[in-house]
């Protein structure tokens, strides 16, 4: 019994070590950089700490006497432990996302679940909607995030306020048909988008969101984004 205690004790003791360690390191990476740190995790590699903050991973050492910018590749597994740590740090939980806020389309059963961030003005996106569009048994939530331009916040607000807002976007994404109609209905969804993008730290379009939380920016290949949904499916 009290060997259990000693040992409960221990690990108490050594926890809140680890925790005081991080929150130094935290407290004086956040002076040095003058930036805000969201997360510091002691890593299990040569000591050095994992150092999140807008939007990517640095690594220091306790003193930060050195401050490390790159990928840390486990030596004998050969992984890619950063972006391993960068795709469960940059998840986002699907069933907070406001989904009335986006485009939706249902095609087929809908059981594969996918949520886009774009801008229709993206030349990378309009790749993405002409692949998507070849999808089948999905229900797809598009976020309009304009960022690239003022051209793209008034397209977003003509296909908002569109009758068919799904017809609208493909029809431009896809054929390259103009949005016509005035954006002046209302049109704050929009906003509320753009300021829901900044606060997950949507750089860039299309970002991909699946029903795991999974966030992949970029353009992804149609193989990668299929596997993926069927991988989901087949996991409930």
């Amino acid at each position: 019994m009290l060997k259990k205690l000693l040992s409960l004790v221990l690990c108490i003791l050594l926890s809140q070590a680890a925790t005081a360690d991080e929150a130094s390191v935290k407290k004086a990476i956040e002076a040095k950089l003058g930036a805000k740190v969201v997360s510091v995790t002691k890593s299990p590699y040569l000591g050095l700490y994992e150092v999140y903050g807008e939007g990517q991973i640095l690594y220091t050492d306790e003193k930060l006497s050195v401050i490390i910018a790159g990928t840390l590749i486990d030596g004998k597994t050969m992984k890619n432990v950063t972006a391993e740590r960068m795709q469960k740090l940059t998840a986002i939980k699907f069933s907070d996302l406001p989904l009335e806020l986006a485009v939706k389309q249902v095609r087929g059963d809908g059981k594969r679940i996918l949520a886009t961030f774009e801008d229709p003005n993206c030349g990378y996106c309009k790749k993405l909607a002409k692949d998507i569009a070849k999808l089948d048994n999905i229900t797809l939530y598009t976020f309009l995030y304009p960022i690239l331009s003022p051209d793209s916040l008034e397209k977003s607000k003509q296909i908002w306020c569109s009758a068919d807002r799904a017809k609208m976007w493909n029809e431009w994404m896809q054929e390259g048909k103009a949005p016509t109609g005035k954006g002046d209905c209302d049109t704050s969804a929009v906003q509320k988008t753009v300021e829901l993008g900044r606060s997950l730290n949507v750089s860039g379009t299309p970002t991909l969101v699946f029903a795991d939380g999974e966030r992949v920016p970029g353009a992804v290949p149609m193989a990668q984004i299929e596997k993926k949904l069927d991988q989901l499916v087949g996991s409930k």
